[in-house]
Formats: structure tokens, C-alpha cells, sequence
């Protein structure tokens, strides 16, 4: 009867410290990790059946948006037509050095392509020539086509390019304009996301616009760190992974 009662005692405790486990550390659910991911098919080296797969792979996982290189953006478009899944692509990507009429050409395609959420890379050579004038029409011109239309946009700092005091003027930049996300890196250049750039990009940006973090976000103890830093939105392309890592998770809290 002794060792029954010790046993008892000690399952009640273990079923506290579960509950107290859970209560500070469920901060999450599946769906709101799920709906902070854009599902990255950029890959140019993905083929048409990958990007059919990487579509299907985004609905099944419920992510926020999925991705996708321009040219194929009407197809992911009207594959994901009935889901809660967006359909975006990128505008100037990778370098953002095309002509500015050349991305309000792109970005009027991508429109009428069915696109709801633009990422589009600024021109580095004018931030980095401090040509502050240019980059805030060409940011302001952007932002205005796509808000005209209900749609969304995302800028691209290329942070592995710039300084910090670069990066704090497009953040005021933006948050004057009305972006509606700021966002690291094209997962292209030579660094992605880091927490000092995270940290920084968070600080000097008004509320109203949100953080995106691109480039080697790969396990769910990256993303959360990023959300922990007021990240909402990541680039992704190991999708699967973070979101099967988050499953077994939140069923081990919920024990």
C-alpha cells in the first residue's frame, strides 16, 4: 500500500510539473507557427513538378503564403484558389538592380497573375550610393500600385550588403511609406537573417509594420527565436521539417 501511494504522489507531480511545463512554455499553436511561414520555391533550379509538389506540400501544412518564382505564379495562384494559403512572388529579385519601370512591369504582371503579397528587393547600388531620394520614390511608387490594388508588400534590405545606419533609414523609410513588412534578405546573398539585424530592423520600425526574416531559418528552434524577436513572417524552404518538429512539440505539452 506504501509503494502504491508513493507511486501515486509521484504521478500527481509529474502530471504538475507537465501542467506547469505547458503553462510556460505553450506560447504557440501549430496553426500560428504555421501561418508565419511563406513557403520558398525560388530555387531556379526547381522543375515544374518540384514546384507542383512545393505547392501541394504548402496547402497540407497550412503555411501563410507560398513563394514562387514569377513565372509560374498564375499556376500556384490557381492551385491554391479555396485555401487560406496566399500566393506571392518576389519583384527585382535577386540583386534589385532592374530599371524601376522594369519592376512596375513586373509588379503589374504578378498583380494580374493573382499575386497577394509582393517581396520586392531594393535597389542596392542607390542605398549604398546614398541616393535616399530614389529609394524612397521607388519604395513609395511600389507600395502604392500594390495597396491600390488590396495587396501587400514586402521590402528587401539584403542586409549582408549594408551597414546598420543604412538599415535604419530604410526602416524609417518604410514605416513613413506604410510597408507592410520589412524584410532581411533574399536568402541569396552571402548572410541571412541574424538576431543584431533583427533586433535593429524591430527597434526602428513603427508597429504598423511588420519584420520578415529570410535566409537559414531551417528548425523550429530558429523560427522561434525569431518570433521571440518580434519577427511574424519567415521565408522557408525546409517547410516540412519545422512544421513536423512543431507537431511533436505541442503533442509532448499536451501529455
Amino acid at each position: 500500500m506504501a509503494i502504491r501511494s508513493n507511486n501515486q504522489k509521484q504521478s500527481k507531480y509529474i502530471l504538475a510539473f507537465l501542467m506547469l511545463y505547458k503553462e510556460v512554455h505553450m506560447e504557440y499553436t501549430y496553426l500560428e507557427i504555421a501561418k508565419m511561414i511563406d513557403h520558398s520555391l525560388l530555387n531556379p533550379c526547381l522543375s515544374e513538378e518540384n514546384l507542383k509538389a512545393g505547392i501541394e506540400e504548402a496547402i497540407t501544412y497550412n503555411v501563410a503564403s507560398v513563394c514562387i518564382m514569377p513565372y509560374f505564379l498564375a499556376e500556384c495562384a490557381a492551385r491554391l484558389k479555396g485555401t487560406s494559403v496566399k500566393a506571392s512572388t518576389t519583384i527585382g529579385f535577386p540583386h534589385g538592380g532592374q530599371a524601376f519601370s522594369v519592376k512596375v512591369h513586373e509588379i503589374e504582371k504578378a498583380l494580374e497573375d493573382g499575386g497577394e503579397e509582393l517581396d520586392m528587393v531594393i535597389t542596392i547600388s542607390k542605398v549604398l550610393s546614398d541616393d535616399w531620394v530614389y529609394v524612397e520614390k521607388e519604395i513609395r511608387a511600389a507600395t502604392e500600385i500594390i495597396h491600390e490594388k488590396g495587396q501587400k508588400i514586402k521590402i528587401i534590405f539584403e542586409n549582408c550588403y549594408l551597414e546598420d545606419h543604412h538599415k535604419i533609414r530604410l526602416c524609417e523609410i518604410c514605416g513613413k511609406i506604410g510597408v507592410d513588412w520589412v524584410k532581411t534578405s533574399t536568402g541569396f546573398g552571402t548572410d541571412g537573417a541574424t538576431v543584431h539585424d533583427i533586433t535593429l530592423m524591430r527597434k526602428h520600425s513603427p508597429s504598423h509594420v511588420q519584420v520578415k526574416a529570410a535566409g537559414g531559418i531551417r528548425s523550429m528552434e530558429a523560427l522561434l527565436t525569431m518570433k521571440n524577436l518580434g519577427v511574424t513572417r519567415i521565408g522557408a524552404s525546409k517547410t516540412k521539417e519545422i512544421l513536423d518538429e512543431c507537431k511533436k512539440t505541442i503533442q509532448y505539452e499536451n501529455v
